[in-house]
């Protein structure tokens, strides 16, 4: 899966996000809009881990999306 996909589909993708981060708010999912350094940038704020492991994190969750 790449990121293009979810970008474009965002709205069918943002329920299996809202899945795997229980802390993203729905407001949280609205304004990342599939944008991939939103994403990032919230799940920053929302699980306190440092930008390598949460971009490792929305990595590993791509992988699964197949």
């Amino acid at each position: 899966m790449d990121w293009n996909r979810i970008e474009g589909n965002w709205k069918q993708f943002k329920g299996s996000a809202k899945e795997k981060w229980g802390k993203l708010t729905d407001d949280d999912l609205r304004l990342i809009e599939g944008r991939r350094e939103q994403l990032e940038g919230r799940l920053q704020e929302r699980y306190g881990k440092a930008k390598d492991q949460v971009r490792k994190d929305v990595d590993d969750w791509l992988k699964s999306l197949h």
